[in-house]
């Protein structure tokens, strides 16, 4: 996780920091700048979540002053020790705390939308389905027993 302070008139980072950072393990890179040599950047195969390609080198705009701090980055807090989740979709800050409670929580919507999916292939129309009214709830808490 790097803060770039949403500065997206330079690379965070390229493909030697990238690679630099799989090597010492990194599962993934965010920042909230820019990546630099973005298509090497990707062929690496690490995951990367940044604002964007941008062409210029890290120059004096970003320079690595920390790390295993608070930041900011993405307009929210991260903390050490926070878990990160991260997908085509985006990336989401989780609170220790709340990790277990979070998962559980998406495990149940994953298992609800695959229901409703279920319905909507089966001709039903999303009216009351998506999201489920008390009807289909109901029906929905039927099936689950």
């Amino acid at each position: 996780m790097i803060e770039a302070r949403g500065e997206t008139g330079s690379g965070t980072l390229g493909d030697i920091l990238a690679l630099r950072a799989q090597a010492r393990g990194a599962a993934g890179i965010i920042t909230d700048g820019g990546v630099r040599d973005y298509d090497a950047v990707a062929a690496i195969g690490i995951p990367v979540f940044s604002s964007g390609a941008h062409p210029a080198v890290l120059g004096r705009r970003h320079v690595p002053w920390d790390h295993d701090v608070t930041i900011g980055c993405g307009g929210t807090t991260v903390q050490p020790g926070d878990v990160i989740v991260g997908d085509a979709d985006g990336v989401i800050v989780i609170p220790p705390s709340l990790a277990e409670e979070v998962a559980d929580a998406a495990l149940a919507q994953e298992e609800e939308d695959a229901w409703i999916a279920e319905q909507v292939r089966a001709g039903h129309p999303i009216d009351g389905l998506f999201p489920m009214n008390a009807h289909w709830r109901a029906i929905f808490a039927e099936r689950q027993k």
